[in-house]
């Protein structure tokens, strides 16, 4: 016989060998393939292996089968070692169990003992890798190894914990289990399997019978039989190509039928298909009575029934209500999705997903579009709708007007699709240096590539939409870099160039329109800003669907535009639409994300900051799910909810989330980096925050230092006159007014001022609140006149920048104002203008509230000053009123 045949029936003859006498058959039939010489050899072993009767020939293994089959005694066996034996538990693949006690301590054990070990090496080293496998897993859902030895003839066991109890699926179907003890449960399954890849073990056979719940409701993950070390999984793949698959069917997962290489998405699969049964009460494929090239051919190609479904048919509809099976099939479905790449990353994925569902938050996972699905379909079967669709254009006589129409959509999105990868390869090309006498990439600062790359934009006068989608792209680039004129320069030859193209009304005007309204927005040019991106969020409208991409963009675009407008009510309604829009099961997690953190800050803005805290964590969960823990994403999220729960005095949580911000940051970026100075300096308004509501001084003093290294790191990379040295002053500024360092804070404002002119000019927002600002410094300073002449300019500068005191604004520099003409003692035009900022803080309220005791007080002076004493003494008692009420709330704080 050939070497090569005979080692091929030795592989199937040992595989098969450790199966139930039953199973061998068809197992064998369908691995020989139609082989039938192949076949009869590999039986005729089989059989002979079969007919041994000596006790000494069968080994320990076989007379535990012949007890479990009734046929004849075992010869007395009362001890094993130190191990007295009590009774048979059960034969698996490998080895029999028995049921033990340990003599010295009295311990109840299970004793597992390899059958036949001097027959096959490969049962030998299988059994030896179970052994070395439950030795390294320590945690408390996984069966825990005891002890191990070997018998006098040489045969190997091994002393397991003795789980007495009974298998997941028939412990809830008797208690009557509901939902959340089923889906706990399976969490803790989910975690003992977690623990396992966690030292690079991969179960393989996960199914009921090897998952025991203890009479205390605990549960054990038992038979490491044929688990895998991850590092071994490129030979196990190899072999299995041509070997025997070990698995059991039902719960095995498609790679593992087609011989392919497994990992953790495999016991992912395995999960799924448990969690399945435990929610239906049914398997996904009934393979009963299938041969195994039937029933590979089940898994591989036929789509499970949605649970939901299963579970009505199969009478188990009453576990969860209608509000709930909608999540539960995405969940189960995606960690049971044929392509590994579509599953759960982890069974700790799994496991945040089940938490997620019992909080009755958004899963992680998405459903398969229509589109994805209807792929897969046309991929598997080619021929056939190939065949269909020949048929169907013979009978249709206006086939040709479709085709023709088809043609056209299919031109036109090559062309699009070559503009794309061209734009890319252009910009990758432009990042990488381009010719070689440019020098390496990393010499070069990316203002000169930029200019580099719209010189060379200009010249695709042949390509008119690359060279549109490249000034867009470009504009784009120079504004993060603050360079507006250049943004505005290249912005502008887009739009119009795609206007002469493409028409006024069409998807690429719109986009460009809002992404220039944004630029607006930084040019302060805010009633410019509005109108372009309203604009353009109307023409996406009219010429795309509802939920294209683009639309919920421009969505969030015009969102920001209305935020920095301070139109919070409808800055809210607009970017909720967006967060709508991105919550469809075809929208990627990190977009769902990104309009999620906009809709929080918008309501932390708005001063709605209880509304800004569960998004904040919602948030943080969606990120840390695809990015980590430690990405910059997340650690953004963490500043910001910070910042609400400091403003609905959850202080210290507050403070914890900021810390949090900063050690992410830090870890990612290096302490010298310019981020890691911004979540410092974000840090340090904390405390300055903490301050101000609570009064503790231990806050300035910590903070301090943390701005000083802030202020170092940011004029060290950016330079003395940067937007981010200019933040850094800011804060240092009020944190030397709050030491009462008057002279020192207004030195930092003014150095603030003039950046923010130098990079703003002197109409924006940021530059009049560092005039604002040194109004306040010049009133603590009793410089009365010169901080009216600041409050003047500050409220000019806010309205004719789009931001008006009265309706839509916070009447703060009217407040101010009002504070610098009463020390002068002009009290009629200190009234009016406190007047308007005292109904200002009514209609706001939250955090601006806290300035209604002082506006009270100072018209309560301003009515003394101007002979109205009943006016006064109402403004008075309107004060004492609100003290009295706020007393006991502040001692219970």
């Amino acid at each position: 016989m050939e070497s090569a045949r005979w080692k091929r029936i030795q592989e199937l003859f040992h595989a098969a060998a450790d199966l139930p006498v039953q199973d061998q058959r068809p197992v064998v039939q369908a691995a020989c393939g139609g082989d039938e010489g192949l076949l009869a050899d590999v039986l005729a072993l089989l059989d002979e292996d079969a007919r041994a009767s000596s006790p000494l020939d069968c080994g320990v293994a076989r007379v535990a089968d012949a007890v479990l089959d009734g046929q004849w005694v075992p010869p007395p066996v009362a001890e094993l070692d130190a191990y007295r034996i009590e009774r048979v538990l059960g034969e698996g693949g490998m080895g029999v169990v028995y049921l033990a006690e340990r003599k010295d301590v009295g311990r109840r054990v299970a004793l597992k003992v390899l059958r036949d070990a001097w027959l096959s090496p490969a049962r030998r080293e299988r059994f030896a890798i179970e052994q070395r496998t439950l030795a390294q897993l320590d945690h408390p859902s996984i069966a825990r190894l005891y002890d191990s030895g070997v018998l006098a003839d040489g045969t190997p066991y091994f002393v397991m914990e003795f789980v007495d109890g009974e298998s997941i699926t028939d412990h809830c179907a008797r208690r009557a289990a509901g939902l959340e003890e089923r889906l706990r449960l399976f969490r803790a399954l989910c975690e003992a399997v977690q623990s396992a890849h966690a030292h690079a073990v991969i179960h393989r056979d996960i199914k009921p019978s090897n998952i025991l719940v203890k009479r205390d409701g605990s549960l054990r993950l038992l038979d490491f039989g044929i688990a895998k070390q991850l590092e071994d999984m490129d030979a196990l793949a190899s072999q299995t190509r041509t070997g025997f698959r070990l698995m059991t069917p039902a719960y095995a997962s498609p790679e593992q039928f087609r011989g392919d290489r497994v990992g953790i998405q495999t016991d992912v699969y395995s999960l799924g298909v448990v969690l399945y049964e435990l929610l239906a009460g049914k398997l996904p494929f009934d393979l009963a009575g299938c041969t195994p090239a039937a029933a590979e051919k089940l898994v591989l190609e036929r789509e499970p029934e949605r649970p939901s479904l299963a579970a009505r048919n199969a009478g188990a509809g009453g576990l969860t209500g209608k509000s709930g099976w909608g999540d539960l099939d995405v969940l189960v479905l995606t960690a049971m999705h044929k392509d590994q790449q579509r599953r759960y990353r982890s069974a700790d994925a799994m496991i945040r997903d089940i938490d997620h569902f019992l909080k009755s938050e958004p899963l992680a996972a998405r459903p398969d579009t229509v589109r994805y699905r209807l792929s897969k379909f046309l991929a598997r079967n080619r021929r056939g709708v190939g065949l269909a669709s020949a048929a169907l254009a013979l009978a249709l006589g206006f086939a040709i007007f479709f085709t023709v129409r088809l043609s056209r959509a299919r031109d036109a999105a090559l062309a699009e699709a070559g503009r794309a990868e061209h734009v890319q390869a252009f910009m990758l090309n432009l990042l990488e240096g381009g010719e070689n006498a440019s020098g390496p990439a990393a010499d070069l600062r990316v203002a000169t590539l930029l200019d580099r790359g719209a010189k060379e934009a200009s010249a695709l006068a042949a390509e008119p939409q690359t060279q549109a989608a490249l000034h867009v792209t470009l504009g784009r680039m120079y504004q993060k870099l603050g360079q507006y004129d250049r943004a505005d320069e290249l912005l502008q030859k887009g739009l119009e160039r795609h206007r002469a193209l493409r028409g006024p009304i069409d998807p690429a005007v719109g986009e460009d329109l809002v992404a220039l309204g944004l630029l607006r927005l930084e040019q302060a040019r805010m009633d410019d800003a509005e109108r372009l991106a309203r604009e353009g969020a109307a023409i996406l409208r009219q010429t795309l669907t509802r939920d294209h991409p683009a639309v919920a963009r421009s969505l969030m675009g015009l969102g920001k535009v209305l935020l920095d407008r301070y139109r919070y009510d409808e800055a809210a309604r607009v970017v909720q639409e967006a967060v709508e829009l991105r919550s469809r099961p075809s929208v990627s997690v990190l977009d769902r994300a990104a309009a999620m953190a906009l809709l929080a800050d918008v309501r932390y803005q708005g001063d709605q900051w209880a509304a800004s805290v569960p998004l904040n964590e919602q948030v943080i969960d969606l990120y840390r799910s695809q990015l980590g823990e430690q990405h910059p994403l997340v650690a953004e999220r963490h500043t910001m909810l910070g910042f609400a729960l400091t403003g609905i005095g959850r202080n210290e949580e507050g403070l914890q989330h900021t810390r949090r911000a900063l050690e992410i940051l830090q870890a990612w970026y290096g302490r010298g980096h310019p981020r890691t100075a911004a979540a410092l300096t974000g840090l340090a308004q904390a405390m300055v925050l903490m301050k101000r509501s609570q009064g503790k001084d231990k806050y300035l003093v910590e903070a301090e230092p943390m701005l000083r290294e802030a202020l170092a790191i940011q004029e060290r990379v950016h330079g003395p006159s940067h937007l981010a040295v200019g933040e850094v002053l800011y804060a240092l500024g009020v944190l030397a007014l709050h030491r009462k360092q008057y002279a020192e804070s207004l030195d930092y404002f003014v150095r603030t001022e003039k950046i923010e002119r130098a990079t703003h000019g002197d109409r924006h927002i940021d530059y009049g609140a560092t005039v604002l600002v040194q109004g306040t410094v010049n009133v603590a300073m009793g410089n009365w006149a010169r901080a009216e002449e600041l409050f003047r300019r500050a409220v000019g500068i806010y309205e004719a920048a789009g931001m008006p005191q009265g309706e839509g604004g916070d009447g703060s520099g009217w407040w101010q104002l009002g504070m610098a003409l009463l020390g002068q003692k002009k009290f009629k035009e200190a009234e009016t203008v406190s007047l308007r900022a005292y109904e200002q803080f009514k209609k706001r309220g939250n955090f601006l509230s806290g300035l209604i005791p002082d506006v009270r007080a100072n018209l309560a002076a301003i009515y003394e000053g101007l002979g109205q004493p009943e006016e006064a003494a109402r403004f008075r008692a309107e004060l004492e009123a609100a003290t009295a009420k706020a007393a006991p709330a502040a001692e219970h704080r």
